[in-house]
């Protein structure tokens, strides 16, 4: 039996991070996993195989929330920037981008931007 979830907006959020999530489950890469909240955007890298997070970068940290504001497109774009740099530390050239049921515009889409500008591949 399906959990009822009386918030239509959550519902459908839902909703679109378990498509997302089953459409991704049969790949092998490691997951860049995106998550946007009102002030904040936070991503990682999730190792598929053993579920590890080996890598995060957010607008939390004090590189990227000591250049400007922290909500919007523009600290999106270093958080992607941030998070690629860490996977080519890690020799990590390859990945495949989790959206996490958001929609793919606005930081969600800078956060992508910023980490193939930086040399990401997905």
């Amino acid at each position: 039996m399906k959990k009822k979830i009386p918030n239509a907006k959550r519902r459908m959020w839902l909703a679109r991070k378990a498509r997302t999530r089953t459409a991704l489950g049969r790949s092998e890469r490691v997951l860049l996993t995106v998550f946007r909240s009102g002030k904040h955007t936070y991503a990682q890298l999730v190792d598929r195989v053993s579920g590890n997070t080996l890598a995060t970068a957010s607008t939390l940290d004090s590189a990227i929330a000591g250049e400007g504001a922290t909500g919007n497109v523009a600290a999106a774009t270093r958080v992607g920037e941030a998070i690629a740099r860490i996977a080519r530390e890690k020799q990590i050239e390859e990945v495949v981008f989790n959206r996490n049921g958001f929609l793919y515009h606005g930081r969600v889409k800078a956060v992508a931007d910023g980490a193939r500008g930086a040399g990401l591949q997905f």
